[in-house]
């Protein structure tokens, strides 16, 4: 049986120590010696250790009250990061200059690789013509790939010690992350019909309107 944690009302079991008996998959029930192995590592792999810990310090620091990027910015000061890596979208430009400037100021030292970074025509790595994206003056607005390889390739050859992922698109993003050398972080986490903050949609009647319409859609195609 795979774990299905999210029917559960963990606030009554795991947080408060107890498994819940009522789920036989629970995975303290289930798999109980994956959770020996997890607290074992904790124990002995010394970079894992550390950096929960200074999660979880952070965490606890700033609780409701700091954004994303100010606990970004305490977890790479306490871990001792020094050069902090930028993989971007390109249209989050601005916003990969405005968080550069930022970890400057905090005396970060900061190296950035653009998306389209090679210019690789779409063509050229498999992507049907169709999907390049045209303006409506009839310009090729879309016809460069982004380019996860090369930008964790070049921060790799930059050494960072941290990497964070701005804007990058599903998919280029789990690429990027596979081939950095240095741990990921994702800072922003793209979506352009909610002005990036993928949760929204969850809070809204829209979300379930659409969702609805989209699943009735796909099964009525399947049959």
């Amino acid at each position: 049986m795979n774990p299905t944690c999210h029917n559960c009302n963990s606030l009554n079991f795991c947080i408060r120590g107890k498994p819940n008996k009522n789920l036989e998959n629970c995975p303290m029930i289930m798999s109980p010696e994956i959770e020996d192995e997890a607290f074992n590592r904790y124990k002995t792999n010394e970079v894992i250790k550390k950096t929960t810990k200074m999660a979880s310090i952070v965490e606890a620091s700033g609780y409701i009250h700091w954004p994303r990027l100010k606990d970004t910015i305490e977890f790479a000061t306490r871990m001792g990061y020094k050069k902090i890596g930028l993989a971007f979208c390109v249209g989050l430009r601005r916003e990969a200059k405005r968080i550069a400037e930022i970890l400057d100021n905090y005396d970060f030292e900061v190296c950035s690789v653009c998306c389209k970074t090679g210019s690789i025509e779409k063509t050229e790595v498999g992507v049907p013509k169709e999907f390049t994206i045209f303006s409506k003056t009839g310009y090729p607005l879309g016809f460069v790939t982004c380019n996860p390889v090369a930008q964790a390739m070049l921060l790799n050859k930059a050494k960072t010690d941290l990497n964070l992922i701005v804007g990058l698109c599903v998919g280029h993003d789990i690429t990027f992350t596979q081939l950095s050398n240095a741990p990921v972080s994702t800072l922003i986490a793209k979506d352009r019909s909610n002005p990036h903050n993928p949760a929204a949609v969850l809070y809204t009647s829209y979300g379930d309107s659409y969702f609805a319409k989209d699943v009735k859609m796909r099964r009525e195609e399947k049959k």
